[in-house]
């Protein structure tokens, strides 16, 4: 070593360690807070900014021209439970376990996975969950204070006590009643009060927020549902595409819609006053806000079902569209699972562009991780990929394809069992009929792919037209594909009965 050299080879290297700390404390203190707004039932043609041109949407409206509005936006699964998993853990929900919606076995959402809001508490956020939770009972199983919440407030599941008396909410594991509020006032009402009360506000937070809203049973109040009492509200709801599934026959409903449209501005509403708080704190500038829904939008069918689940007359209120997509709630066709997303982050996301890219429910933990600059599971399968580039409008590469399942328990339907995406082609799959309706884990273990169809959204978004004839060689390796990933998923797929 030439000692000559030594002193000023020293000083360098300590100047440059004091300002690479310096530069590392910089860093920590800007760290985005995260904030998660997850609606329940929302199609993805319910909002203005979705080209919907009868509800009013005032503050969501506001957040697309701020930030970037996705047009291929997908939740997790194509019903609540799954969807609220993938968005958590970044997996498929059948690997985690959830082949419907929690409860059939005793699925829950096992303490084995790793959450978004674990990740995020271990590297120095707060965390709070707000809302519906609907990933196992508060009792028994792991809640969310066990996934990594310090602070948690809501229901188990659906709010079906009524609009203004939601049950008992549970706040950090005690019952509390909370009545004369709807649901989404009540939840928002927690969340600010948390963000307005933590005790160190320098710290970064995560905040997970679930509505109900527009989820059955669908009463606003009434100076919500009187804004959509006229006759041109008529006019335009007999151009409404509700996903070419029938609206019922055998009675009238369109006296009911006024409710549905109200229910998703009330939800607008309590966003907005969200918003406002943030805004209050300053936290404006330092928040990647997200807000996307767990599911397409729920119908009153007409498709025979062996328990009579669609003649039930609360969904006759339901009046969401998924646009012009095909399906709804529970299909795997693009209206079950393509839904609103919303992104606005200052500086790091451009205001008022539209992104075409593909983002999956799945996504949205690397995502965030990527933006809280926290490390990604490499133990396990992780689906989804960071989607930063997505929100620039920049493609992104997805090693594992998204892809979406037809829940356990829905198989007198007939409809398809699961969906692919590659590009702007999605393979759509049948489980054998032998294995259909067997129970969940049976069901799932057991399960083979037996036949497909192959459409491509950019000529065909009614997914009318396969082109497995025409397109041989792409309909050959895409099934390949999906019966490699479908297996896969099988290994993972726990069996609740041996759990």
């Amino acid at each position: 070593m030439n000692s000559s050299f030594f002193p000023s080879q020293l000083f360098r290297f300590l100047l440059g360690s004091i300002f690479l700390s310096f530069l590392s404390v910089g860093q920590a203190e800007e760290r985005p807070n995260i904030i998660v707004f997850l609606a329940d039932d929302l199609g993805y043609g319910d909002l203005a900014c979705y080209g919907n041109s009868i509800i009013e949407t005032p503050h969501l409206d506001a957040l697309a021209k701020e930030g970037v509005l996705l047009t291929d936006c997908h939740s997790g699964g194509t019903v609540c439970s799954p969807s609220r998993a993938s968005l958590l853990t970044g997996r498929t929900p059948y690997r985690t376990g959830f082949y419907t919606i929690a409860g059939p076995e005793g699925s829950h959402l096992r303490k084995q996975e790793i959450t978004l809001a674990k990740l995020l508490k271990d590297d120095g956020y707060d965390t709070c969950f707000v809302g519906k939770w609907h990933l196992g009972k508060f009792s028994g199983q792991p809640d969310p204070g066990a996934h990594g919440f310090d602070h948690w407030f809501g229901t188990a599941v659906n709010a079906f006590d009524g609009p203004q008396d939601p049950g008992k909410f549970v706040l950090n594991g005690t019952p509390v009643e909370k009545t004369g509020k709807w649901y989404c006032d009540a939840i928002v009402e927690e969340a600010i009060s948390w963000m307005n009360n933590r005790p160190d506000q320098k710290k970064p937070f995560f905040l997970f927020i679930c509505s109900h809203e527009p989820h059955t049973p669908v009463h606003p109040p009434e100076k919500y549902s009187k804004r959509y009492e006229n006759k041109l509200i008529d006019l335009k709801e007999s151009e409404v595409s509700y996903g070419q599934v029938h609206r019922p026959l055998d009675r009238a409903i369109d006296s009911n819609k006024k409710y549905y449209y109200g229910t998703v501005t009330q939800l607008d509403d309590a966003f907005g006053r969200l918003m406002t708080a943030v805004e209050k704190q300053g936290q404006e500038d330092n928040s990647l806000v997200i807000f996307t829904s767990d599911n397409g939008p729920e119908t009153p069918v007409t498709v025979e079902e062996s328990e009579n689940l669609w003649e039930d007359p609360i969904r006759d209120r339901c009046f969401g569209t998924p646009g012009p997509w095909r399906g709804m709630k529970r299909y795997v066709f693009e209206g079950g699972h393509r839904v609103p997303g919303i992104v606005r982050w200052p500086g790091k996301v451009k205001a008022g562009t539209l992104s075409t890219q593909l983002v999956n429910g799945t996504d949205w933990l690397p995502t965030a991780c990527a933006a809280a600059g926290v490390e990604v599971p490499t133990d396990r399968t992780i689906d989804g990929i960071d989607a930063l580039p997505a929100l620039r409008g920049e493609d992104s590469q997805r090693p594992i394809p998204a892809c979406w399942m037809f829940p356990v328990g829905y198989d007198s339907r007939k409809l398809a069992s699961m969906s692919m995406r590659d590009g702007s082609s999605v393979l759509v799959g049948w489980f054998d009929s032998e294995t259909t309706g067997k129970g969940n884990s049976a069901w799932v273990k057991a399960a083979k792919l037996d036949r497909f169809e192959l459409f491509d959204l950019s000529i065909d978004r009614t997914q009318n037209n396969p082109l497995n004839e025409i397109r041989p060689q792409q309909f050959e390796t895409l099934k390949g594909k999906m019966e490699a990933l479908w297996s896969d998923i099988q290994s993972d797929a726990p069996d609740w009965t041996k759990s």
